[in-house]
């Protein structure tokens, strides 16, 4: 659908019962978060919320809820831009084919950012604090938007069409802010955002930021799209959204959205910042407060029947999964097919998306080896490791294709009985140590600083996984309970985590404990604080062990080597993944709030049959 604004996507949806309205005052803090929360567990509809506490501005949440309803929103505009993404990757397919793609080269031309000055007239001005105030989680340093298009251009290269258009979240008040007059960006320094302010702090010029809240949905979808390098965000948005993307500049030179809702202009100077945070992210824990970004407000616009979109942000899967699935559907194989030999990589979901890849590759190297080993797929996982947002992987599971070609990256289980059946943990792990990490992964060392691991897998079975736990086992000192997870992982109820040093001595006890035992059928055990909640089901288990190991400090063996600086064990894997004191503290819901929502969801009221 062409949809020119946020409300024409909204009434649409609603005539299709795909959105509900909330009529009644909700507040800000926690409570919309929660409603949002408890509609998207369910699979329910999209939410506006007529009548925000504190604002004069309604809302809109969970319009991406589900992969249905997003390929609803973009179901006459979704098969093209399929094509025009295929062609950015492969351009000699409209050579071969010029029919059949002629389509997309016109969708392609049609999607170029239109400028239109007359739009000023339909933007009225309000401040900050007039806005929606919402607070996801009780830590929360303040009131952050959680679905903004950040824009900026190049200083050394202006216009539209070499902007960068991002979605990072912005805290508008708490800590430091000054109110209404100061707000904060959080972004990694390696996103498009970062390139722009490293060249305007090189210059000692203040950066121009814009960020726009709301507009059709092409355009926050557009925000978060891993797009082809030289495919402009602006241009994606009108091929998404079968409508040029539209902008003029205001008089202090900021480049404004014509169909965002709001839009918040400002100015990032060199080397100023201030503390941003806490928030609770999407790994299911806080990201703590550091000094980001300090974007001094200027203007605040707002269409006359503006609405403020929202999400929520936590422990997935949440509303940026289906933004995930949706972005898996229109990309398709872009990404293997920038990386040779690659036939798929999935970020899963479940273990916060970066800690933890799956990835299948060809393996031809030297096929006249009497026993097959990881070889390409060692080359294809440094490519991995070096690609945009994948960089961001603390481990990275491969497998070779032609051990099973029906095999499936997102098949969770699946993948790592695969992995488990064929890994040999004498050569197969590989570490790379004292490097980068995602800056909301607090189980490294310090901020943005930790460890990455490649274990890969290639030949033929080597064993047969367990699925009970073998008799008499003993697990010595410490550990006082174990539970299969799956077949072939066993996790370790023990004490809890104090320091390096005795987990040392823990890990060194539990060593002559199982040496001499046979845990042939589990090569792979994790030590956890609640063995039962990490093996009751297969979203527990990978969101505990890659949230809260760091590879290079949490990965130990049963009798482990290392010979020329190779580390390796000739027994089980071992990862502690207990919470260790330097980790963020986990997401947990307000209860009084959450009994508040509860009563929506009673017979009559305006949740029931849907939480």
């Amino acid at each position: 659908m062409a949809y020119k604004s946020l409300a024409d996507c909204i009434a649409d949806l609603e005539k299709h019962g795909h959105l509900i309205r909330i009529k009644e005052e909700v507040d800000p803090y926690l409570e919309m978060a929660t409603i949002h929360l408890r509609v998207y567990e369910k699979q329910g509809p999209a939410l506006f919320f007529e009548n925000v506490k504190g604002s004069p501005f309604p809302a809109v949440s969970n319009l991406f809820g589900t992969l249905e309803r997003s390929k609803f929103i973009f179901r006459d505009t979704l098969p093209k831009v399929q094509q025009l993404v295929s062609l950015r990757n492969d351009p000699i397919k409209a050579l071969k084919n010029p029919f059949k793609y002629a389509g997309s080269a016109m969708s392609a031309l049609s999607a170029l950012p239109l400028k239109t000055p007359s739009a000023r007239h339909n933007f009225l001005k309000t401040s900050i604090s007039q806005l929606p105030q919402i607070v996801n989680w009780p830590m929360d340093g303040g009131p952050f938007v959680t679905m903004p298009q950040v824009y900026t251009e190049d200083v050394e290269k202006k216009g539209v069409l070499n902007a960068n258009l991002g979605m990072y979240r912005i805290q508008l008040g708490g800590n430091d802010y000054i109110q209404d007059k100061e707000i904060g960006l959080h972004y990694q320094i390696h996103r498009g955002i970062g390139v722009h302010q490293s060249k305007a702090n090189k210059l000692g010029l203040p950066l121009k930021v814009s960020i726009f809240v709301g507009g059709p949905p092409s355009h926050p979808l557009a925000a978060v799209m891993p797009l082809p390098e030289g495919l402009s965000e602006m241009t994606f948005a009108g091929a998404l959204g079968d409508r040029r993307f539209r902008y003029f500049y205001d008089e202090e030179g900021f480049c404004i959205s014509a169909d965002a809702d709001f839009i918040i202009t400002g100015t990032v100077h060199p080397n100023e910042n201030k503390p941003e945070g806490p928030f609770g992210d999407h790994l299911g824990y806080y990201s703590l407060t550091h000094p980001f970004p300090l974007m001094k407000v200027h203007n605040v616009y707002h269409k006359k029947d503006a609405i403020w979109s929202f999400t929520v942000v936590g422990r997935p899967p949440q509303e940026d999964t289906s933004f995930g699935a949706l972005i898996h559907e229109i990309t398709g194989s872009a990404i293997p097919q920038e990386i040779h030999g690659l036939k798929e990589v999935h970020a899963v979901d479940a273990a916060g998306v970066h800690p933890l890849l799956f990835a299948i590759g060809s393996e031809r190297y030297t096929p006249y080896l009497k026993e097959r080993r990881p070889q390409e797929i060692l080359t294809i996982a440094n490519h991995i490791l070096g690609k945009n947002q994948l960089s961001l992987a603390k481990y990275v599971f491969i497998a070779a294709k032609e051990d099973d070609e029906t095999l499936n990256t997102h098949d969770i289980k699946g993948f790592l009985s695969h992995i488990l059946e064929r890994i040999d943990f004498t050569r197969d792990v590989h570490f790379y140590t004292n490097t980068t990490i995602d800056t909301l992964d607090y189980s490294g060392d310090g901020l943005n600083s930790g460890s990455k691991v490649v274990i890969a897998a290639a030949g033929e079975k080597k064993r047969e996984l367990w699925e009970a736990l073998p008799e008499n086992l003993k697990l010595g000192d410490g550990c006082y309970r174990a539970e299969v997870a799956i077949a072939g992982v066993l996790i370790l109820e023990c004490d809890k985590f104090i320091s390096a040093e005795k987990t040392a001595v823990e890990i060194a006890k539990l060593n002559i404990s199982l040496i001499d035992q046979d845990l042939s059928g589990f090569p792979l055990l994790i030590l956890a604080d609640d063995a039962e909640f990490t093996a009751a089901n297969i979203d527990n288990l990978v969101w505990i062990t890659f949230t809260r190991s760091n590879p290079a400090a949490d990965i130990y063996g049963i009798n482990d080597f290392t010979i020329n600086k190779h580390w390796g064990c000739k027994g089980s894997l071992i990862i502690d993944a207990r919470k260790k004191p330097h980790h963020a503290p986990e997401l947990v819901k307000n209860s009084d709030v959450e009994n508040k929502v509860d009563q929506m969801g009673q017979p009559g009221a305006i949740l029931a049959g849907i939480i």
